[in-house]
């Protein structure tokens, strides 16, 4: 046993009696028997590990594919995202998927949903709201230390920046936005979500210039999705209201 605990082996050292019995019982050869426990520790450090990815990617709560209702976006292909969800191809190739749309349309759904798919095929990832990662630059440039800590978020394979719209320029010394976009360039993975078009992302840099640049490297290589539709919550806020009135019509009627 303690040449288990010196080895790691600790799903070993927790299963053995009990796949020992079940080898018992099914007459399993020993082959079988260390290859059920070696199966065994391989999936309990796949679990270890994914629970370490996803609380080190603090990706928003509940939003996955279960419960994303594609229905609602007819401008979307799912067959293309799910594409996405299950291959690193683009990852590895350092490409960048630009999501584009109205507030409430599910963009963040989508964004944490791939996100969480990624970690699970084994790579690193981080989620930031935009302005939260702004003033983390920002702060990292004023200590002097930006560079360190664009190279400390080379560890992650995607860098997810949810509603890059609510930057403005005239909040935050946002080219230090575009220093992270050109270092992370042909060399690591963007997921960038925005309200604006490109049109308007003079709002968000502090000149034309730095627009123009900031946006040639990230479509590049790049996929874009358009999200067209109603917001979910306007939609979830009329059907509570019609539901509202049905009831207090009823109630009116008896």
């Amino acid at each position: 046993m303690s040449t288990l605990k010196q080895l790691k082996l600790k799903h070993f050292l927790d299963q053995w009696q009990t796949l020992e019995h079940q080898a018992t019982q099914e007459h399993w050869s020993y082959a079988q028997f260390l290859l059920a426990l070696a199966q065994a520790e391989a999936a309990r450090r796949e679990q270890n590990r994914i629970s370490r990815a996803l609380a080190e990617a603090q990706l928003p709560f509940a939003k996955s594919w279960t419960n994303f209702e594609f229905e609602h976006l007819p401008s979307l292909n799912p067959a293309a995202i799910m594409a996405l969800a299950q291959n690193t191809d683009w990852l590895d190739a350092a490409s960048n998927l630009l999501l584009f749309g109205p507030s409430g349309t599910g963009k963040t759904h989508v964004c944490a949903a791939l996100g969480l798919s990624i970690v699970q095929l084994g790579k690193r990832v981080k989620f930031f709201s935009a302005t939260a990662l702004v003033q983390q630059l920002q702060l990292a440039k004023l200590q002097l230390e930006l560079q360190a800590l664009l190279a400390k978020l080379d560890r992650y394979d995607l860098l997810i920046i949810d509603d890059l719209g609510y930057v403005k320029k005239s909040d935050v010394e946002t080219s230090v936005l575009f220093e992270l976009i050109a270092h992370r360039y042909e060399r690591k993975s963007l997921m960038i979500s925005a309200n604006q078009p490109f049109s308007q992302w003079d709002s968000i840099f502090p000149d034309s210039m730095m627009t123009v640049a900031a946006i040639d490297r990230l479509v590049h290589h790049a996929t874009i999705l358009e999200f067209q539709a109603q917001s979910f919550r306007k939609q979830a806020a009329a059907k509570r209201s019609a539901k509202s009135q049905t009831k207090t019509a009823q109630s009116s009627s008896e």
